[in-house]
């Protein structure tokens, strides 16, 4: 039986023990929760997390040094930003168009007098971008700090590309360390069914049919967001852009679209997006070295859906209406917040609290989705990741077809 098939069984069985869990007693589920299945996915999601850094390090500079001059490097780069951009502000005015049209947040039908969340400050647009260059390229390794991670990687795979033969022996080891990292990601993909089970069933057990349910109309506006987006934006841009079968594209790459759902978090998922787009897609190893880390750090098209329907949900739950010009800043903000939204669980609810606080809308309201974001961040993290390989996958097409991909 193949991977896939075996992560599709995994995430199907998750969710009936999840709903299951659901009907058994606290005391229950809080044992089986903590010895069982909580350790599972905790092990699992540890065994990726671990190779995040070096494959991210490692993979950049490979791809910054295989795209070669640093011409091709600006050329590629500007492709990317800007298809991340576009996509991004695309996916906002889905979720908006749904929201406004749906109305899951009608006044009188939640109570906001309970609704109570104090919003961590997220950081200034302008500090992400200045401390993108790192001071100290070795403490931004040991914290996770993506970014600065990148544009070291960067700096280096330039280096390289420029020396040439000079530095031969250090690409040649940047290609044999790559190499050990795949081996270790196949190696760890074996436990995947085991983890994806284990994650989804804890999540779907401790939020409780009753905070999904009462929340249906918000959900259920978020999830037609994220698969008008993937349906329709994704799919037209790897058939008209890309030249590619979108059925293909997304068989291909649903591995890694199973990975992040059970994980919710772009950073842990990136190993397998890579493998999947590299041996399944046939994008090219440099240009999915570079764009798939970066898009991980900086392309949040999942999140930035959940952040405007929020937004609007939260609005109609207060009655405070949005006009025009509230509209367009949430657009702004949240492109714009995608930029520095870290590919882990959870976070974009700090992000949400800024694009809240940039329209006057109490940050309180947080509190009411907060039960059911687990659920949600599983599957905006599927869209976030798939518009990545998106990206990645017409870059690669159209510069073979130039001739020209590494």
């Amino acid at each position: 039986m193949s991977l896939t098939k075996k992560i599709l069984i995994a995430l199907v069985l998750g969710v009936v023990t999840g709903i299951i869990l659901t009907f058994v007693p606290e005391a229950v589920f809080s044992k089986l929760d903590t010895y069982l299945l909580t350790p599972v996915g905790q092990i699992f999601i540890n065994l990726i997390m671990m190779l995040v850094v070096p494959i991210v390090f490692v993979s950049i500079v490979l791809g910054t040094a295989g795209l070669g001059e640093p011409a091709k490097l600006g050329r590629i780069g500007i492709q990317t930003i800007t298809f991340f951009l576009v996509t991004t502000a695309i996916a906002l005015c889905i979720s908006l168009a749904l929201a406004f049209a749906i109305k899951p947040g009608t006044e009188g039908v939640f109570d906001v007098s309970i609704a109570d969340y104090e919003a961590n400050e997220a950081p200034p647009i302008m500090e992400t971008l200045v401390n993108i260059i790192p001071t100290n390229p070795v403490s931004s390794m040991a914290a996770g700090d993506m970014l600065q991670i990148i544009a070291f990687a960067i700096f280096v795979g330039i280096a390289l590309a420029i020396l040439g033969d000079k530095t031969s022996g250090i690409h040649r080891l940047f290609n044999q360390a790559n190499e050990v990292l795949m081996y270790l990601v196949n190696v760890i993909m074996k436990a995947a069914p085991y983890g994806a089970f284990a994650l989804i069933a804890s999540a779907i057990g401790g939020a409780g049919l009753d905070a999904i349910g009462s929340m249906g109309a918000y959900m259920g506006t978020v999830i037609l967001g994220l698969f008008i987006h993937a349906a329709v934006t994704y799919t037209i841009a790897i058939w008209f852009l890309g030249r590619g079968n979108p059925i293909t594209f997304y068989k291909g790459f649903f591995p890694a679209m199973s990975v992040a759902f059970s994980t919710a978090s772009s950073n842990a998922t990136l190993p397998i997006s890579m493998k999947a787009a590299q041996e399944n897609l046939g994008v090219s190893k440099s240009i999915s070295s570079f764009v798939q880390p970066l898009g991980a750090t900086v392309n949040m098209d999942g999140t930035a859906i959940m952040q405007a329907t929020a937004a609007v949900f939260i609005s109609q739950v207060y009655a405070i209406p949005l006009d025009f010009t509230d509209i367009i800043l949430i657009i702004i903000t949240a492109t714009l917040a995608s930029i520095g939204t870290a590919g882990v669980p959870g976070v974009g609810l700090i992000m949400l609290a800024m694009v809240l606080t940039q329209v006057g809308l109490p940050v309180e309201g947080i509190a009411l989705i907060i039960g059911i974001d687990r659920l949600l961040d599983m599957l905006r993290t599927s869209i976030n990741i798939t518009g990545d390989a998106v990206c990645a996958y017409i870059i690669s097409e159209n510069e073979k077809r130039k001739g020209k991909a590494g």
